[in-house]
């Protein structure tokens, strides 16, 4: 009798114990707890009347689902790619940064971003943002395009998105392609 007096005992205090326990260890979670979603691999596709007009894509995508501040941070990097209706790439955008923010429709693309196009014309800056709705691109940092045959660079830039037309803001000045290789020497 006194064994299984003993066991009660030591079974209810065990009981009791664990309870405690948990409690002390319990953890509430709120909103901004979890309002970060990862993502890996990601393609976002943009369409207009059926037919996709841009693919994003990213190794790492870090989704802020904070209701004040929506956004998306591509912290591994990132790459744009301009399509034609029939499904060609136009132009390429890379960056090794970028924050897309919903609620603004804008994506900034930061550090060593580049956009190449099939014309051969090449855009480098360390600041670009897509405006999604207009379809525009800008920047007010310096820019540097090369075109066959010259470098145009300055500061600022407003182009569309696909890089089919561009214009510097305050240009600094043209070098000739030829002019390149002697500095270069």
């Amino acid at each position: 009798m006194k064994k299984k007096l003993i066991f009660l005992i030591f079974s209810v205090y065990l009981i009791s114990g664990c309870g405690e326990e948990h409690a002390e260890t319990r953890q509430v979670f709120t909103q901004d707890d979890v309002a970060v979603e990862l993502a890996k691999d990601v393609e976002i596709l943009y369409s207009d009347s059926a037919v996709v007009r841009v693919r994003v894509s990213g190794a790492t995508m870090l989704n802020f689902t904070s209701l004040e501040t929506p956004k998306q941070e591509f912290p591994d990097g990132i790459r744009f790619e301009f399509l034609l209706p029939d499904g060609s790439v136009r132009s390429t955008l890379t960056a090794h940064h970028a924050i897309r923010q919903q609620d603004k429709g804008t994506i900034v693309a930061r550090d060593s971003v580049v956009m190449n196009t099939v014309k051969q014309e090449r855009l480098e800056t360390e600041e670009l943002i897509w405006d999604e709705k207009a379809g525009k691109i800008r920047t007010d940092k310096f820019v540097k395009v090369s075109q066959p045959g010259e470098v145009v660079y300055g500061f600022g830039l407003e182009a569309e998105q696909d890089f089919s037309y561009w214009k510097i803001l305050v240009p600094k000045g043209k070098i000739k392609a030829e002019q390149m290789n002697d500095l270069n020497n």
